[in-house]
């Protein structure tokens, strides 16, 4: 009994790799067999083997006649493809067209290494050729619509979509990406009333929200960015990433308190986002509640470089003063700002001395000029107390 196509398989793939990829195996009866390398590389793309479908195909003899080299053009390309080198794909599958391939369905593999390639003129002679097949697979008429845009035929891109939406109505990709062409076009307000619809009318997840609202706030469209996301907000209140963009969103307004109340809630499900609510807190001057967030901050790094920032921001500078060993605990005088930082507050709190000694490792221009007025000012001082209190 002759061996079964799988098993001959497996033991080709041995005698590759310990025989040096002969040409032929041997049967049950010790009967020389020829090996149909073309099936064989078949076999091994269905199963994702692309490297090893090359393989087998290296050994296919081209200068036989009877070898069908539309078939070997064609599964060489789809190897190429699947190992992402998209210039070798080309290069076969054209190959394959010249040896007399007929299936349109090549065209729809040639336009998608086209379009890999950047040429998007190619890829769309590519699916024109392609014929009814582009008319079964929505994806391909996406392609063919990115070529146009990205060819900046804006008109034909706007068609192809147009063409898509009609032949599947129930496909929402096609709104989807017309309403993000109308954004980068300015046409805000009918990317605004597209976006409503795709929104309305698909089963729309916290992602599409999130794009849609931050192509908006891009476009500095901020007052229709906030509308799409404060209702991405009401239906995915667990969402970080909507939480955070429209805090954002607020923040690019300068609506500082808005922006950290909506990162103070996240906060309560990822602890990671108080650092961020308590820095924008501090930046709109409520120190007091700044202070009250930093406390639960976890990363200690984080947590101290804040705190002395806030305690400075409050003039409480024996407190700040006294944050000393915690910075140099935990690395943090490394960081010539913070060292300055706290040359600040042990001046101010008239530790002339430590400030002195601080000041001494100061080496960016701009800090050693802060640090030499601070000098000048302690000796002002020790000279004239009266003039720093």
């Amino acid at each position: 009994m002759k061996y079964s196509l799988a098993k001959r398989v497996c033991y080709v793939i041995a005698t590759f790799i310990f025989l040096g990829c002969s040409n032929f195996v041997w049967s049950s009866e010790n009967k020389p067999q020829s090996i149909d390398f073309l099936e064989l590389a078949a076999v091994m793309l269905k199963d994702g083997h692309n490297d090893r479908a090359l393989l087998a195909l290296q050994s296919v003899d081209l200068e036989n006649k009877k070898i069908d080299l539309a078939r070997f053009y064609t599964l060489q390309g789809l190897a190429y493809m699947g190992l992402n080198d998209l210039e070798a794909a080309k290069d076969s599958l054209q190959q394959a067209i010249k040896k007399g391939q007929k299936d349109q369905a090549l065209y729809i593999y040639l336009a998608q290494t086209h379009f890999g390639l950047k040429d998007y003129k190619q890829a769309i002679n590519a699916i024109n050729k392609a014929g009814n097949l582009v008319n079964k697979d929505p994806a391909l008429i996406t392609l063919k619509a990115e070529s146009y845009w990205y060819l900046k035929n804006t008109e034909a891109a706007i068609n192809a979509l147009n063409d898509g939406q009609h032949t599947f109505p129930a496909d929402f990709r096609f709104i989807k990406r017309k309403v993000f062409y109308f954004v980068e076009l300015g046409l805000y307000q009918e990317a605004v009333r597209l976006g409503r619809e795709f929104l309305h009318r698909s089963k729309a997840v916290a992602a599409d929200y999130i794009a849609l609202g931050n192509a908006l706030r891009l476009s500095k469209e901020y007052q229709e960015a906030l509308n799409i996301l404060e209702i991405a907000r009401l239906q995915f209140p667990h969402d970080e990433m909507v939480a955070k963009l429209l805090a954002h969103t607020y923040l690019d307004q300068g609506k500082l308190n808005s922006a950290a109340f909506i990162l103070e809630q996240a906060a309560l499900l990822n602890p990671g986002l108080q650092a961020e609510a308590a820095e924008i807190y501090r930046r709109a001057g409520r120190f007091h509640k700044a202070l009250t967030l930093n406390e639960s901050i976890a990363d200690q790094k984080v947590k101290l470089k804040q705190r002395l920032s806030i305690l400075l921001a409050l003039k409480q500078f024996e407190r700040a003063a006294n944050m000393e060993s915690s910075l140099y605990r935990t690395g943090l005088l490394e960081d010539q700002d913070v060292r300055y930082a706290l040359a600040y507050a042990l001046f101010s709190s008239r530790r002339y001395s430590a400030a002195n000694q601080h000041l001494d490792h100061l080496t960016s221009a701009e800090l050693f000029r802060k640090g030499t007025e601070l000098r000048r000012l302690m000796e002002v001082c020790k000279n004239e107390p009266w003039q720093c209190t």
